[in-house]
């Protein structure tokens, strides 16, 4: 019995389309010289190159301190203040009468 993709429904489900492995290289990463220690005691890391991309690339660029600190800052105080303008809303007495009759 088919499991039902057969019959065209259409759901998207294509062959992925993965990029060539070939175009990472471990030469000019801090991986190279991991390889070249290895090598010396007849060993080798075949999976080096699948880590390739943490060092290529915009991953491979240092963090400045200034990207550190303000990371989320925009989304972090955008939640400050729907936090304290429902925190507002909440509190505030109704109107003025209601306030000055409780004392």
């Amino acid at each position: 019995m088919a499991h039902g993709h057969e019959h065209g429904h259409g759901h998207g489900h294509g062959k992925i389309e993965l990029p060539d492995y070939k175009q990472w290289t471990i030469e000019g990463t801090p991986l190279q010289r991991i390889q070249e220690r290895l090598a010396k005691q007849g060993l080798k890391d075949p999976w080096a190159r699948n880590e390739v991309w943490r060092y290529k690339g915009h991953f491979g660029k240092p963090a400045t301190l200034w990207a550190a600190l303000t990371r989320g800052f925009k989304w972090g105080f955008g939640a400050f203040l729907v936090a304290v303008g429902v925190e507002y809303f909440l509190t505030a007495p109704k109107n003025e009468e209601e306030h000055s009759s409780g004392h």
